[in-house]
């Protein structure tokens, strides 16, 4: 038998909640001295906390952690809803992780606002290019959307590349069309300037990108969850100089950096006419 003190240490668990635990009768001692009311605990009785508190950890009151426990739960069936748990956390974790990540970025662009002018804005023709590509649906343009959907896309890109013996010649590009009768939905382009037979293409679709007449351009410097920075000086010197956006902006990857984001650099391009 053991005195509640070592109880708790070999359960690791502190006394006052042993104490708690027999008191909503979750876990009783196997003996209470009647003269002093000293507790004692067998070495069994570890079997009992250890699922105690396995159970709490899923997010059970004790209520219900009592209730599973008389049901006397085996080990499979416990073992199940641990990793199940597990797995829920994993999940809230990334999701924690990504809306950070957003936070941080955030903070970052508004540290940043007034070092880039609208002087960075360059108006220019950009010329047709043949690119190959591959494309998915994302559910909006907000960067926390196209992110995820369009970061796959590359590797997988240059892997049908590669199978079709096909090497790209230039810069990797994005560019966004809107899906008919969707305000939201995007369909994302991730492509790569290639030169190479559109009937010869194997997996990947080939296409040519139409010339743009007049472009309003800025390159942006770092990560693309941050571009929101530069979109916006771009966007005033649009508005500041009488022009009208006429689509969204292809990026132009100068510097494709996807271990190192922050290294990037891309030029944004997007189609401009007189307003």
């Amino acid at each position: 038998m053991f005195t509640i003190g070592d109880f708790a240490r070999l359960g690791r668990v502190s006394v006052r909640m042993l104490r708690h635990y027999d008191r909503i009768g979750l876990l009783r001692p196997a003996s209470v001295d009647p003269r002093t009311g000293y507790r004692h605990y067998r070495a069994d009785q570890l079997h009992r906390l250890h699922r105690l508190l396995a159970l709490k950890e899923l997010g059970l009151t004790l209520t219900q952690v009592g209730a599973i426990l008389d049901d006397a739960v085996d080990a499979a069936e416990l073992r199940g809803m641990l990793r199940l748990r597990r797995a829920q956390l994993r999940q809230q974790v990334a999701a924690d992780t990504a809306r950070l990540a957003a936070v941080e970025a955030r903070l970052r662009m508004i540290e940043t606002e007034g070092r880039m002018t609208t002087e960075n804005v360059v108006l220019k023709a950009l010329a047709p290019v043949r690119v190959a590509e591959l494309t998915a649906l994302a559910r909006s343009y907000a960067t926390p959307d196209i992110g995820p959907v369009i970061q796959p896309l590359y590797p997988e890109l240059f892997r049908r590349l590669e199978s079709a013996h096909i090497p790209p010649t230039g810069p990797t590009l994005a560019w966004y069309e809107p899906v008919e009768g969707d305000d939201d939905t995007v369909r994302v382009h991730a492509g790569v300037t290639v030169d190479a037979d559109p009937t010869r293409a194997g997996e990947v679709a080939i296409v040519d990108l139409p010339a743009v007449s007049t472009a309003a351009t800025i390159v942006h410097h770092g990560a693309m969850d941050e571009v929101e920075t530069t979109m916006r000086v771009l966007a005033g010197w649009i508005e500041e100089h009488g022009w009208r956006a006429t689509g969204h902006a292809r990026e132009l990857y100068l510097d494709y950096c996807p271990d190192e984001p922050e290294k990037g650099v891309t030029e944004l391009q997007l189609p401009v006419v007189r307003a």
